[in-house]
């Protein structure tokens, strides 16, 4: 592993200058500046363009030939151009568009994609926009990732509705999850915190694959989900989404963003949904979905001043689930198994970023403090859990010499105060511990005409394990104008929570059998991908594919083969490694339809009682297909996706033979748009496809053979929807 990153670092040294522009796009009006998201930079000479960041911030490749037009637009701005030469290749612009308030309308339109791979970014970052959101229900953060390849969602158990990601086909809790740069879901809330975040909520999220950038923390395993939720200055004055489906679940959300001052925006989130009707499609009188509420609340403040920029929320929320039996099963003198769900959470955040006088030089700090309660029963076995967190990170941003040459200097900190237990029968199970982790962290980045690379370090040290080292080297390299190049390589690691991690596993009647000791879990991940761009009967498409090796120095593992009546959790003693591969491909068939195609192949083992075995529950195989229409006028759109996963290894058993079935997954919207409103109507798991049993013994629940675990397709059939949204857009001045 040295003599790779030895290599890697070495190739940092083989080019120069990029040939490309950056810059960033300001609107002036009455004497405001301010950052413009969304303008458009566009080369007219290769009819190509980009769009600028939420910070006004654009990067453009430069083609070959030259000189180019380049055109700079917004909405509401009037339109500026310059011509770019060969000898621009070194400049960074300051663009300032002027308000067309005293001119005629003009409006400039391009096609964006609502799923796209950063071309300019050096790590492989895919961006799914606010309009992939709306391709399907997306009621909360497990159901935004539908119509993705990458991220698999899965029920971790039939009884209490509980869903978990994967990435490269390993648990959710190997990937770091963000919201906006904040550490999110970490804790107790990572079993069922996807469904405390509204989907409506969601601006954007980047997903990436691998070892993220060392700013961002140590616990990037797997990969890293940065979620991007709307902001106060940029979003609309009124959006209000009311949803209703045949699973008996409603949903209303609203939000509205307003200017308080020319410095100071605001806006609130409101959000409420629930179950209310009993469904046991199945007949097994065990409830498909755990009736219940979900409350959540969020406030939040953005300022834009000369010299520092501010943003500071709060977000709280209370979710409460009750299911189990269903109501005729429980009978006043006979005893029913409930499952009952509780969790309450309330966090600030805030992030300040300072201007300092030296050009493209800045100071950002993030702030984060939460408070957690979990608690859970599944019958007569019980969950309790408390956690305290807070988080700091600083971050010095600067260049040397040119913007070619960016560095990262930084420090962070984690405190981290849980409490959990376990009862089982008469058992019970303790891991409370307190948890400080101050770090720091440098990471340079260089931008060249070909390689690019992003080679970042940090060392933290934990209260109870030590110093922990982690490095990591990202590199770009274009083979061709059309054709981009990634490696990377990097090391992580985390601290497990046994109990939280695998909460659902209190869902069968097996004993835990408790860690001897818990040590920390660390990985190396080194893969790659390559991206190429091509143009077909005169519309543009690109295939990725990309592969990704994580091999585990240790890991906690979970062993459900060895013992009939028992969990084991246990140390890693012998390999644990996972083997991702990925093809992707995405073309515009016309104006007006879009397909994507997807095939993924997962191998995942580890050693169980010394045999290398495949992670139970786990599909290898995995087909994907989206297709997405919409008419010239805008008004209808369609939506159809269809997956179809392999079988995978149940647990319970070493034998290859017990596997689970092939099965699909279908589903489609169909959206109408009229002026401020939106109707949308569309159904889950179109083709009906249900697990047959999926809860073991389920007549006799609290018998040594009941088993509510063994998931692998959906529990429940059709699930039929319907939805409007209602928009009234910010004024523009």
């Amino acid at each position: 592993m040295k003599t790779i990153i030895s290599c890697l670092l070495a190739l940092t040294c083989m080019s120069s200058v990029q040939a490309q522009i950056k810059g960033v796009v300001f609107g002036s009006n009455n004497a405001i500046k301010s950052k413009i998201y969304g303008a458009k930079v566009k080369l007219l000479g290769v009819n190509r363009g980009v769009f600028t960041t939420e910070e006004g911030v654009f990067e453009i490749i430069l083609p070959k030939e030259l000189p180019d037009t380049l055109v700079f637009s917004a909405m509401g701005f009037n339109s500026d151009s310059i011509v770019v030469n060969k000898k621009d290749r070194f400049i960074s612009l300051e663009v300032i568009l002027y308000s067309d308030q005293l001119l005629p309308e003009v409006v400039a339109s391009y096609k964006k994609g609502t799923h796209t791979i950063s071309r300019l970014k050096t790590l492989h970052v895919e961006e799914i926009g606010a309009g992939e959101l709306r391709k399907a229900a997306c009621c909360n953060l497990s159901e935004s990732f539908e119509t993705n390849a990458s991220v698999d969602v899965n029920l971790t158990d039939a009884v209490s509705g509980a869903k978990k990601i994967q990435m490269m086909g390993l648990d959710g809790v190997y990937t770091q999850i963000q919201f906006e740069n904040i550490p999110y879901l970490r804790g107790l809330e990572s079993s069922y915190g996807l469904n405390s975040l509204p989907g409506t909520w969601i601006n954007s999220m980047q997903i990436t694959k691998g070892t993220g950038n060392v700013v961002n923390g140590y616990e990037s395993m797997a990969g890293l989900i940065n979620i991007e939720v709307k902001k106060p200055n940029n979003m609309n004055r009124v959006f209000v989404n009311a949803f209703g489906s045949t699973m008996g679940r409603a949903e209303l959300n609203f939000d509205s963003g307003f200017q308080l001052n020319d410095k100071w925006s605001s806006a609130w989130f409101v959000h409420g949904s629930g179950i209310f009707i009993e469904m046991d499609f199945n007949k097994d009188k065990f409830l498909d979905m755990p009736n219940g509420t979900n409350v959540a609340l969020m406030n939040r403040y953005h300022y834009q001043g000369e010299k520092m920029e501010a943003q500071f929320g709060l977000n709280v929320y209370q979710e409460n689930k009750v299911g189990g039996q269903t109501s005729d099963m429980r009978e006043a003198d006979k005893k029913f198994y409930s499952v009952n769900i509780d969790s309450k959470h309330a966090d600030i955040f805030a992030k300040t970023g300072f201007f300092m006088k030296k050009p493209l030089h800045s100071i950002g700090i993030v702030y984060n403090a939460k408070y957690q309660q979990t608690n859970a029963s599944f019958g007569d076995r019980k969950f309790v859990g408390e956690e305290k967190r807070g988080y700091i990170n600083a971050i010095y941003d600067g260049i040397l010499g040119n913007s070619d040459h960016k560095f990262k200097l930084g420090v962070s900190a984690v405190y981290s105060d849980i409490k959990q237990h376990t009862i089982q029968d008469l058992d019970s199970l303790n891991d409370d511990r307190e948890e400080i982790v101050p770090g720091a962290f440098a990471e340079y980045s260089f931008i060249g005409m070909r390689l690019s690379s992003v080679l970042g370090t940090r060392v933290d040290y934990h209260n109870l394990y030590g110093v922990k080292f982690s490095p990591r080297v990202h590199l770009k390299y274009t083979l061709t104008e059309y054709t981009d190049l990634r490696l990377t390589v990097g090391k992580g690691w985390r601290v497990p929570n046994y109990m939280i991690d695998n909460v659902s596993l209190l869902a069968n009647s097996k004993t835990w059998i408790a860690p001897d000791t818990i040590m920390p879990e660390i990985s190396w991940n080194i893969g790659g991908s390559i991206m190429q761009e091509f143009s077909f009967l005169k519309r543009k498409g690109n295939i990725t594919v990309d592969y990704y090796y994580t091999m585990f120095e240790n890991q906690m593992l979970v062993d459900r083969d060895v013992n009939s009546s028992q969990i084991v959790f246990n140390n890693l003693d012998g390999r644990s490694f996972s083997n991702s591969f990925q093809a992707e491909i995405s073309y515009a068939v016309s104006k007006t339809i879009d397909f994507r195609m997807a095939y993924k192949y997962l191998d995942v083992r580890a050693t169980y009682d010394g045999t290398l075995q495949q992670q139970v529950l786990l599909p290898q195989h995995r087909g994907f297909f989206n297709l997405a229409y919409k008419t010239r006028n805008k008004r209808w759109e369609l939506d159809f996706t269809a997956s179809v996963y392999g079988s995978s290894r149940l647990p319970g058993t070493m034998s290859s033979e017990n596997r689970s079935l092939v099965y699909p997954i279908i589903n489609a919207q169909i959206t109408h748009n009229y002026k401020k409103w939106e109707f949308y109507v569309g159904g889950e798991n179109l083709g009906n496809y249900r697990q047959e049993n999926p809860i073991i013994n389920a007549e006799n629940p609290f018998g040594e053979t009941f088993d509510a675990t063994k998931i692998w397709a959906p529990i429940y059939g059709i699930n039929g929807y319907v939805g409007i949204r209602f928009t009234i857009k910010k004024e523009e001045k």
